[in-house]
């Protein structure tokens, strides 16, 4: 009389599972969720272009103070309007010039890739040499310099940025601001980039446990 042995079940363990690095995607992936959701948030509340070039809405300010007040309350009113056209100028200064926007896209890809949503545990390899985050930062910071100050992208932002923000502050100061209706609950203390500083806010909470696990 044979006995045979009861056949061994394969069993799975979690070891496998544990000893994969982790993974950056979902980060990532939270990453641009914020983004696009404080985009559109910030577009929803964009107001219509035809209020914004009404000409018969136009008149010589008779004072600066006055200037001062119209571009207060128009910013408070056209707030996404005119970060939008900072916006498009600045994309219309970037695409004029291939160059610069290659390099202003090489910096941010390598922040994003080489330091922000690098898995903590995997370290960075370039032709066999291993970087420790510290070494990771510090090549980033001199590359950081090294494009903004010593290129021409430093001089085409600030260059873009002023244009805009004449623009906006011309537009301001020439548009009577009587026929918009503010909303009285706004705080009056408002900077130009106080809606970038929103989505920048929601857009850090979504990188904060990537850069938390480097400190």
């Amino acid at each position: 009389m044979s006995s045979s042995a009861p056949p061994i079940l394969p069993i799975s363990t979690a070891q496998s599972a544990e000893s994969q690095p982790p993974v950056a995607t979902p980060v990532f992936r939270s990453f641009i969720s914020h983004l696009n959701d404080s985009l559109r948030n910030g577009l929803s509340q964009r107001r219509p272009w035809a209020e914004l070039v009404d000409r018969t809405a136009f008149s010589k300010p008779e004072s600066f103070s006055e200037a001062a007040l119209r571009v207060r309350k128009n910013y408070s009113y056209f707030r996404v309007n005119y970060l939008s056209v900072i916006g498009l100028i600045l994309a219309f200064s970037l695409l004029s010039h291939p160059f610069s926007l290659l390099l202003l896209l090489g910096l941010v890809c390598s922040w994003i890739f080489l330091y922000l949503f690098r898995p903590a545990d995997q370290p960075l390899v370039v032709f066999g040499r291993t970087f420790s985050d510290r070494e990771t930062l510090g090549i980033l910071i001199i590359f950081s310099v090294f494009v903004v100050f010593l290129t021409t992208v430093g001089s085409l932002l600030i260059s873009a940025l002023m244009v805009g923000f004449g623009l906006v502050c011309a537009h301001g100061a020439f548009r009577v601001p009587e026929d918009l209706f503010l909303d009285e609950q706004e705080p009056a203390a408002t900077g130009f980039l106080s809606f970038l500083g929103g989505a920048a806010s929601n857009v850090a909470a979504a990188a904060a446990p990537a850069v938390a696990t480097r400190v």
